[in-house]
């Protein structure tokens, strides 16, 4: 028991003993979140929860917008699991840049009073510079108040290292973790959270649209 005892009160340290919500932005300013991680880890499918989450339980005004001009199929997703959340979508045109994107995302969250603005970036099946230059100039430009690391528990040491390296190019704020109501076992959770540094702020328990949890 003694045993049991001392491995959860390492675990509580290690994992927050404290629920970490989204800092919002005072007064009439746009709290701008930036959903980054490899492609495949649930980037889009947890902006359209987190929308909801913020939506119905938080209720805010919430913008998502998709910078993902690679696949504009990422672009469609985004915006059906959008609508599903109740929240709104700002079309993605894929002939700008990410940044310009962006640029025209804000002005509208502005012009029509969002509360907050979820970016969706763009993934790789793996690291590349071009990613992570592209994530760094999207960050500069947006100030984010949350910049999220979306984390696929099922992969394991993959995710420890895509983590390290988001983290090395961008000040991450919190991790997403998704897939948890897989047969993984969670240790990417403890990796992740131990080596970053930064705490798990929503965990994606189910395929539904309220499936994540603070």
């Amino acid at each position: 028991q003694m045993v049991i005892k001392l491995v959860n009160e390492e675990l509580v340290s290690l994992m927050g003993s404290e629920t970490t919500e989204i800092k919002f932005q005072p007064g009439k300013a746009i709290t701008v979140i930036m959903m980054c991680g490899l492609q495949g880890a649930g980037k889009t499918t947890s902006a359209g929860k987190l929308a909801h989450h913020l939506t119905k339980e938080l209720k805010k005004k919430v913008l998502t917008v998709s910078t993902d001009v690679y696949r504009p199929a990422a672009a469609d997703q985004l915006k059906v699991i959008t609508e599903q959340a109740g929240a709104d979508n700002f079309p993605m045109d894929a002939a700008l840049k990410p940044l310009g994107i962006v640029r025209e995302a804000l002005d509208h969250a502005k012009r029509h009073f969002y509360d907050v603005l979820i970016v969706d970036t763009a993934g790789r099946l793996s690291i590349d510079e071009a990613m992570m230059q592209e994530v760094a100039d999207l960050h500069a430009f947006l100030n984010p108040v949350e910049t999220m690391f979306v984390a696929d528990s099922m992969l394991g040491q993959t995710a420890v290292q895509a983590a390290e390296a988001f983290n090395e190019k961008l000040p991450l704020t919190g991790v997403i973790l998704t897939k948890l109501d897989g047969d993984s076992r969670g240790g990417a959770a403890l990796s992740v959270t131990y080596r970053i540094g930064k705490p798990i702020k929503y965990v994606g328990v189910s395929e539904k649209i309220d499936g994540l949890e603070p």
